[in-house]
């Protein structure tokens, strides 16, 4: 992963987080104002995930850049609203600087790529979300929750590249979604600690699984059932990605055939594991993830 030249030392820690995604986020191939714009989207999608999830880097200097009063270092939404205030100041045309390094970092990419701040709202609000609701009912909830919380990332990179159609938004739309299903099946365990379960209770119900299932150290036969169906519906959405890859050339079709065949290697490595997802997050290899993309490029190449 390459690090922005934007942003500045500070803002390292949460840049470098790129690295343990399950896709390549800027990687050295493409042109360096991609490497910076795709950067700088990061760095805000993952402080958003962090003020949402409670894991900013200690010692307050986030919550000091937002401008947070003393004592509102652990207040989420209020961290939430202040991001969101900074959000706005990126975009003013004139007034304030934005006070976040990430943030500041963030604005030449808005100007020159022309962004609009609907799809950075989107992101805030999913995370206002996940304070406020810890459990979803249908399949529908949780896309709905999706389009929110992983769709905006897959339009932004659209809009950075300058290829945005209704047709590939559309296809986007559907790999983000794969994506996260992907990474909240790799995480049941540890979103279960932080007290959410992005498994659809009617899923659950249908496995006969309970919430006390998904506390065990390891899976048993209808948890492993159960991760294999949400599995395979995120393999299904994955596939609706195959024709975006294909409808783009050069560097832009290797950047989107990585976030594909990432997602089928965080999805080829809960298979490996049995579907057992409990003990810990099942990661891809190196070498898996090389071979899901050279079979995404092949599959994009024979479909186009």
């Amino acid at each position: 992963m390459t690090r922005t030249r934007q942003a500045p030392a500070d803002a390292a820690a949460t840049l470098d987080k790129a690295a343990d995604e399950n896709f390549p986020v800027a990687p050295f191939f493409l042109p360096r104002a991609w490497r910076d714009d795709l950067m700088a989207v990061y760095g805000f999608a993952r402080l958003v995930d962090d003020i949402g999830d409670g894991d900013l880097a200690p010692g307050g200097a986030d919550a000091r850049s937002l401008g947070l009063d003393p004592g509102q270092e652990d207040d989420r939404l209020a961290a939430l609203d202040a991001l969101e205030a900074d959000l706005h100041r990126v975009f003013a045309p004139s007034g304030d600087d934005p006070r976040h390094p990430l943030m500041r970092a963030l604005r030449p990419t808005v100007r020159r790529c022309a962004l609009t701040p609907e799809p950075f709202l989107g992101l805030v609000e999913a995370n206002r979300q996940d304070q406020k609701v810890r459990r979803y009912g249908t399949y529908a909830d949780l896309l709905a929750y999706c389009e929110l919380s992983a769709n905006p990332v897959g339009r932004l990179v659209l809009q950075i590249t300058g290829t945005a159609s209704p047709e590939r938004i559309r296809r986007s739309d559907a790999v983000c979604t794969a994506l996260q299903i992907a990474e909240h099946l790799q995480d049941v365990a540890e979103d279960l600690g932080r007290d959410r379960i992005y498994l659809p209770a009617d899923d659950m119900a249908r496995f006969h699984i309970g919430e006390s299932d998904l506390a065990a150290p390891s899976a048993g036969a209808a948890v492993r059932s159960l991760v294999a169906f949400e599995a395979e519906r995120a393999r299904d959405l994955l596939d609706e990605g195959i024709p975006l890859v294909g409808s783009v050339h050069g560097r832009l079709r290797l950047l989107l055939a990585g976030f594909v065949g990432g997602g089928r290697a965080a999805l080829g490595a809960i298979t490996a594991a049995g579907f057992d997802v409990l003990p810990g997050p099942p990661k891809p290899t190196a070498p898996g993830l090389l071979r899901e993309v050279g079979h995404v490029l092949r599959r994009a190449h024979r479909e186009g």
